[in-house]
Order: structure tokens, then C-alpha cells, then sequence
């Protein structure tokens, strides 16, 4: 597909816009960074995460990207913390969630959980490809990330039970390394971490599993 003539056509976006999807498209592409791209952000525990078992549940994401206020944004959410059996309350995370039996593959598990927890209609997501997968020890969750973008800008409708908010970050948040920042976080009353990176954007911590994604993006876009 020809991006640009897709966009074009909506005349909703400037040149420059478009020239950022068609460089993650052919980015994407190419050989990803991998592992040695998320560490970048992530603690020093996961430096020895397992292969993932056998009995690893599969779940897919979407960073999804949109036009607003002339910039590309990414859509992420806030995960309620009110389900004690909930591993990610409270976090930060792209949307998404476990594969169900009737998801032709992953990218379709990411495009459905986009649809049900932020209201985005799966069929106006062009998809643009995949990132290295990413086990999550804690939840047993081997993870899948899309990326895909919307070519004109969503009125989000948040699923109440999954989605605490919507969180509309501009990518270039993400891209100032001021934002790349330590802090020691209390994950429950018997642990805390010490010095762990994260995201600081719009007053919210965003580490774990989504700082390892997001930080391979950036090396996607970047390279």
C-alpha cells in the first residue's frame, strides 16, 4: 500500500506527517534492534528474564499512532487498580490483551483489544508491522506489539472495567531524552525497585514492558 496517496487523499495531514509513517513503515521492515533495544529501558532484573515456558499465554498490542494538533500522538491507557489479581493494575500500558480462540493470529487479537478497551474502530487501522515479542515473567505473558496508525483523530470511548483513562502522549515525549528518567518504585508493601527507568510524560510513570516496547520503537525510528 502507498501511504501517501492514502493520506493524501483524507488531505487532513502535512507532508512531513506522512513521510513519518512511511519511514516506520519501511523501518519496520528491516531488521528490528531486539532485545538489546528494550533493556534500554528496563531494570536490571529483566537483564535475566527466562525464555518463555511452554505454557505461556499469548496476548497482542497496538502502539497506535494518530494525527493531533498537527503531531503524531500515541494512544496508551491507564490500567484500573481495583482487581487485586490484576499483575498490571495501576500501569501504564498500550492496549491489548490475551489471545481468544476465535483471533485469526495476534495482530487480530491486538486490533480487537484496541476496539473494546478504547472504542477505535479495528478496520480503520493500518497496520505497518510488528516489534520483537516480549515475555512478561510476572503474568506469564508472552506479548506480540503491532504498530498502526489512524489517519484522522479518534474520539476515544474507554471500556470503564480496563480502562481507568486514555492517555494521549505526543511521540516526541517519548523522543526527548529528558523524559528518560530513574526513580525507586514501590511495587506492593514488600518490594520496591531501585532505579528504574521509565518514561515521564504527562505526569504519569510509564516502565516495565511498555518502557521496553516503546524504547525499540524509537530505535525503529531512529535507525
Amino acid at each position: 500500500m502507498c501511504y501517501s496517496l492514502l493520506l493524501v487523499r483524507e488531505n487532513t495531514l502535512k507532508p512531513v506527517m506522512i513521510d513519518f509513517i512511511e519511514k516506520l513503515s519501511r523501518n519496520l521492515q528491516s531488521p528490528l534492534p531486539g532485545r538489546k533495544a528494550q533493556y534500554k529501558m528496563a531494570h536490571a532484573v529483566r537483564q535475566d528474564t527466562p525464555l518463555p515456558p511452554s505454557n505461556a499465554k499469548e496476548a497482542g498490542v497496538l502502539a497506535l499512532f494518530y494525527p493531533k494538533a498537527k503531531d503524531w500522538h500515541l494512544a496508551l491507557i491507564l490500567r484500573p487498580n481495583k482487581n487485586p489479581n490484576d499483575r498490571h493494575g495501576g500501569q501504564v500500558s498500550f492496549p491489548g490483551g490475551k489471545r481468544e480462540a476465535s483471533d485469526e493470529n495476534l495482530q487480530a487479537t491486538a486490533l480487537r483489544e484496541t476496539e473494546e478497551e478504547v472504542g477505535v474502530d479495528r478496520r480503520d487501522v493500518e497496520v505497518l508491522g510488528a516489534l520483537t515479542d516480549l515475555y512478561i515473567p510476572v503474568s506469564n505473558f508472552l506479548v506480540e506489539p503491532y504498530v498502526g496508525f489512524l489517519d484522522y483523530e479518534p474520539v476515544f470511548n474507554p471500556q470503564p472495567e480496563e480502562v481507568e483513562q486514555v492517555l494521549e502522549i505526543p511521540f516526541l515525549a517519548f523522543i526527548d531524552a529528558q523524559n528518560r528518567q530513574l526513580k525507586d518504585l514501590r511495587i506492593n508493601s514488600q518490594m520496591t525497585l531501585k532505579k528504574v527507568p521509565y518514561f515521564a510524560v504527562e505526569q504519569q510513570t510509564v516502565w516495565g514492558a511498555t518502557a521496553m516496547m516503546i524504547s525499540e520503537l524509537l530505535e525503529v525510528w531512529e535507525q
